[in-house]
């Protein structure tokens, strides 16, 4: 691939991403909202993989920060091979009695910023004849867990209609759908992870080593690990009124004490 842009890179899923396609020498350009961090990580990856890491400081809840990226994506010079959108934003709280604004910002940075990084990235890729995008999607697409079930699914199915519209131009494009993984995402969302088993949640450098081997295939959509390949397939063959009973968003997990003070615009948040 040569070079690959991961938005959310500095933890979790995204963090893995970049250690992932630093192992097969690809250079990085890392995108997140906390410059320090991005630095530490990047000199880190520099150091141990010995390939070139770009870091681009940029908040995807705001249309400036966005625009840098589509910007840098769209660049001629240092051309980026692969896209992975994994950015997330812990929403932790109803929709009902919630905060618009910040129900505004989880649209911006899983749907808004999804679309037009995309935009740039598939323009460009499709000139050269030569890409590849990721798109972190979710189990939670499947189910009725809200706005971000519902932002989930977007990317799911803009994924797919993206990947038709390419098909046959040599860009690849891949959704990702996990279920559980280890990171601080569920706790840096005000959910209580504790409810689920140990053995419920996949390792996430076992999900960005399977995305990006889909991706490199010309899958379309994949869902790592039997455990939610199985459970990708009931909920897909279950009525909605069961799914809506049984994952709805009062199945989320998430506690009283969840507050609007919790951010993961670029800040490596996982997809769960």
């Amino acid at each position: 691939m040569g070079s690959a842009l991961i938005t959310g890179a500095t933890s979790g899923l995204g963090l893995e991403f970049a250690w992932e396609l630093a192992a097969e020498y690809n250079n990085l350009v890392l995108v997140a909202r906390n410059r320090q961090r991005l630095e530490a990580v990047a000199e880190e990856v520099r150091n141990t993989a010995n390939v070139a890491v770009e870091v681009l400081p940029a908040d995807l809840a705001t249309q400036e920060g966005t625009a840098a990226v589509a910007a840098r994506l769209e660049q001629e010079e240092r051309p980026i091979g692969l896209l992975v959108n994994n950015a997330g934003f812990g929403l932790g709280q109803d929709f009902v009695g919630g905060s618009l604004e910040r129900e505004i910002e989880g649209l911006n940075v899983m749907v808004r910023a999804v679309m037009v990084t995309c935009h740039a990235a598939a323009r460009v890729m499709r000139e050269r004849g030569a890409g590849g995008i990721i798109n972190v999607s979710s189990m939670t697409a499947l189910t009725a867990q809200g706005t971000y079930s519902a932002h989930k699914a977007w990317v799911r199915t803009f994924t797919e209609g993206l990947a038709a519209e390419l098909a046959g131009t040599g860009v690849h494009v891949t959704a990702v759908c996990p279920g559980l993984i280890v990171s601080e995402f569920h706790e840096r969302s005000g959910v209580d992870s504790s409810q689920w088993a140990d053995w419920m949640f996949a390792l996430p450098e076992d999900v960005a080593a399977e995305a990006i081997e889909a991706c490199r295939r010309g899958k379309v959509l994949v869902t790592p690990t039997l455990l939610y390949k199985a459970a990708s397939a009931g909920l897909r063959l279950a009525p909605r009124a069961l799914v809506r009973k049984v994952a709805g968003p009062g199945r989320s997990g998430r506690g009283s004490g969840a507050t609007a003070g919790l951010r993961g615009s670029g800040d490596g948040k996982d997809e769960t």
